[in-house]
């Protein structure tokens, strides 16, 4: 595809797919001209803030009438698969929020049927594109920590539960709670570190002791887990713990970190003051001598998730955060929660 390629880009979902919007919008060879979305407000306001014309109330109507590269699917969880099977059926590549699916059996779907299509999928685990990622990523590769062994990546909050008594707390919409929603996030980073290793067992257990009391005392439906623990071993041997939660007695307002150990150092990204910026820092011991090193970060090396999708396609070369690793995610989260189930470890089919 030339490099002057214009991509018309449609957005189904003006909550979180605002920032679809911003993103696509902002890049030279993508633009988005078409948004869809059931709350009128919404979409009115959304489409005069990017002058975007092409506004519907159905998103089979949107993929009927605007002819679009790709579509952007920020909507809720149970969504996420018959959106992206709509948007592939109509020819376009899908540009989908995290969680990739329900489950495991859901994302196969789309991954399949992008493949079928000769469509792509990309899943937006954001948390890779961050100036800081991108470089603790860039030292990473270049093999400082030799070969990593171990790790532990957690997102937890003291009490956050995204629109208490809404759809992120009823599993047939959402799938699960803080473990499909934040831990998501953290699991694929520390993953894309790892260079995504194939996942062998999975212990995991669910806890649901204190939303689950506030949402009876408020008549709400509330039927996911607070947190969510688990170790996953994988079949080059190392192993990962995950931990997520919505809500837990800790001093942090929000805790999120990555931790990994490898055989010649070791690294730590940490979210600071509870909020959304980052620090990282590598772990080295040379001739004796304990070393603590923080990576250049360049402004440069910091994309969004939408502008590396444009430009991958643009290009004619891969992307990252691919329906193959979405599926790897969900596969583990799905023994996660099978695992607390059934109070024994899941062994994963490779």
């Amino acid at each position: 595809m030339s490099a002057q390629a214009q991509l018309r880009v449609g957005v189904i979902g003006l909550g979180m797919g605002r920032h679809h919007c911003t993103a696509f919008a902002a890049h030279p060879n993508s633009n988005v001209v078409a948004v869809a979305d059931l709350d009128a407000e919404r979409l009115g306001r959304v489409g005069d803030e990017f002058g975007i014309e092409a506004r519907y109330a159905s998103y089979e109507e949107m993929l009927k009438k605007e002819s679009l590269d790709i579509v952007g699917i920020a909507t809720p969880t149970f969504l996420h698969r018959p959106m992206t099977l709509a948007a592939l059926e109509a020819g376009c590549h899908a540009f989908c929020e995290k969680p990739m699916a329900m489950n495991a059996d859901d994302a196969r779907v789309m991954r399949d049927a992008a493949n079928t299509a000769g469509k792509r999928i990309m899943i937006d685990f954001s948390f890779r594109f961050t100036e800081v990622s991108q470089a603790l990523h860039a030292e990473v590769e270049k093999g400082v920590l030799g070969d990593i062994y171990y790790g532990r990546s957690i997102w937890l909050r003291r009490n956050g539960i995204p629109g208490f008594g809404g759809w992120f707390g009823q599993k047939d919409k959402s799938g699960g709670g803080p473990l499909i929603d934040l831990g998501v996030h953290r699991l694929d980073f520390a993953l894309w570190l790892m260079g995504y290793p194939e996942p062998e067992w999975v212990v995991g257990a669910t806890y649901d002791h204190l939303a689950s009391k506030r949402a009876a005392a408020a008549g709400e439906r509330y039927d996911v887990e607070d947190i969510a623990v688990a170790m996953i071993r994988f079949k080059n041997g190392a192993t990962l713990e995950i931990e997520a939660s919505w809500e837990g007695h800790i001093q942090e307002r929000e805790l999120m970190e990555t931790r990994l150990l490898g055989t010649e150092g070791g690294l730590l990204q940490k979210n600071i003051d509870g909020g959304y910026a980052w620090e990282n820092e590598f772990y080295f011991e040379k001739d004796g001598e304990l070393i603590d090193f923080t990576p250049d970060i360049s402004e440069d090396t910091g994309i969004s998730g939408p502008a590396h999708f444009v430009d991958a396609i643009i290009n004619d070369e891969p992307h990252t955060a691919t329906g193959d690793e979405g599926l790897i995610c969900m596969q583990i989260l799905d023994a996660i929660y099978q695992s607390a189930e059934s109070n024994r470890p899941v062994m994963l089919d490779g």
